[in-house]
């Protein structure tokens, strides 16, 4: 074993220090660190105890909100609490120090991680094969429709159509379109589901497939998904599920069962991430046997009982990502899956859909609720009622903020008008959701006693209300060194 390093720091100036390997003689210096980058003066730093600097990022964090402050019931992107477990497990040493360059035989347990992952993604599912590399669930939709068009192409038959409802995420068609195809769009029903008449009438060989959420973005289920798979299948089109709301389903429906031939997942959502403010992700994407082989290269294989890359797949549509994806959030959906097990996730399903229809029926009373039946992990309402006294949903969102409770998604789906759609996701207690509802039928109150509080809110928070347009139209994001 090596002599430790043994330092020896010295005074130099008001607030800097010196600080030199004994093994590397001062004389030295230059040939370590070249002359014009060295100082000439000592650094201008601020003498802080540790105390103040906790003190300064706990206010800072407190500043934002997040889950673990208080409620966050964003629709379609399952806002849910994270296990801690999963933070430091991501970050264990052998795992967090992996280089991607590392040879395959220095890194089994990585592989041996991703190959399983895989695994159990598929059998979730009902999917064959599972790729891990999209680092985003647009990003898995791209993949997936790079994968359609290398199928419709090996048959000889390139297509130049996309589907999809009315009530897709707007990923959807720009995913198709950025892939170069054309969209188009079905209406769905006064009920919220599927026009199948619509989809009949624009269902033809140019068709390369169709997207479709299920559950959607309102929170329903497509009954006639075994119809839907039927008619699409039937003009040699591909079934693909945008697999936002896999919350919804596990352990109750495999989408591999029903019809689906290609889905993304969202490990960040449904399988425990954090991923406020837009990061970090993960879009793993599934299909069934006839498209396995284009799935993108490498692939990890289990040969022999052991995990191992595998390039040599000459009809893959090629590597979609500079390495073999966001590892560090593949760690953190592994270990939820392992730790829930079957019969845990079935319980997070059913836990989030009994979450969602608890507080549809208390709030339909007082909102607008435009689809009535029973819902999923999600649902919609609308704030006509309250838009016809001068408030708009927008103003509703904002002031939940000065209540402590983070806004639903609005605006979307565009079919609602004046649409909430709220998901309480299975991580919150009843008593969140009484407070929600409880907040959300105060602030209807207010709409009808002191709706110009409603205008101004937020009141509470370190940040007004700001004019999102022109902060859009003049975004500003300069840097100011001397803030102070």
């Amino acid at each position: 074993m090596s002599e430790p390093l043994l330092f020896e720091l010295s005074s130099h100036g008001r607030t800097g220090f010196s600080l030199s390997c004994l093994d590397v003689p001062e004389k030295n210096i230059d040939t370590i660190i070249p002359a014009q980058f060295q100082r000439t003066a000592a650094a201008d730093l601020p003498e802080l105890s540790e105390m103040d600097v906790m003190r300064h990022f706990v206010h800072l964090s407190s500043l934002n909100h997040h889950v673990d402050k208080g409620f966050y019931p964003l629709g379609s992107c399952t806002m849910k609490y994270n296990p801690k477990i999963n933070e430091t497990l991501s970050r264990t040493e052998s795992f967090a120090a992996t280089h991607p360059f590392q040879e395959e035989a220095e890194v089994p347990g990585a592989l041996q991680l991703i190959g399983e992952l895989a695994e159990y993604l598929a059998e979730i599912t009902g999917m064959d094969d599972v790729t891990m590399q999209p680092a985003a669930g647009a990003h898995g939709e791209m993949t997936g429709i790079k994968i359609m068009r290398a199928y419709h192409e090996a048959n000889g038959n390139p297509r130049h159509k996309i589907i999809m409802p009315d009530s897709a995420h707007g990923t959807n068609p720009a995913s198709a379109t950025i892939s170069g195809y054309q969209t188009v769009q079905i209406r769905s029903t006064p009920e919220g589901l599927v026009d199948i008449k619509d989809l009949k009438e624009h269902l033809d060989e140019d068709v390369a497939g169709f997207m479709l959420t299920n559950p959607n973005t309102l929170g329903l289920f497509e009954s006639q998904i075994l119809e839907i798979a039927e008619l699409v299948h039937g003009v040699g089109a591909l079934l693909y599920m945008d697999g936002a709301n896999l919350n919804a389903l596990m352990g109750l429906v495999r989408p591999g069962d029903i019809g689906f031939d290609i889905m993304h997942f969202n490990l960040h959502k449904t399988f425990s991430t954090p991923h406020g403010g837009g990061g970090p992700g993960s879009g793993p994407v599934g299909v069934k046997a006839h498209l396995s082989k284009y799935l993108p290269s490498p692939v990890v294989v289990n040969k022999d009982g052991q995990y191992r890359l595998d390039d040599d797949r000459p009809d893959s549509i090629g590597k979609i990502s500079g390495f073999y994806g966001n590892f560090g959030v593949m760690i953190r959906a592994y270990i939820y899956i392992r730790m829930l097990g079957a019969k845990g996730l079935k319980r997070v399903s059913t836990t989030a859909i009994l979450n969602a229809n608890y507080l549809m029926r208390i709030l339909e009373k007082t909102f607008l609720l435009p689809h009535k039946q029973h819902a999923m992990h999600e649902f919609v309402l609308s704030g006509d009622w309250q838009l016809e006294k001068g408030v708009k949903t927008l103003d509703i969102a904002k002031r939940l903020l000065d209540y402590g409770i983070h806004a639903p998604t609005v605006y979307f789906p565009l079919i609602v008008h004046e649409a909430m759609m709220i998901e309480p996701t299975e991580t919150e207690s009843k008593e969140t959701l009484d407070y929600f509802a409880e907040t959300m039928i105060a602030i209807a109150k207010e709409v009808d006693e002191n709706p110009e509080i409603l205008h101004e809110a937020p009141v509470n928070t370190p940040v007004s209300r700001l004019d999102e347009g022109l902060a859009a139209r003049n975004l500003n994001v300069k840097y100011v060194a001397d803030a102070q």
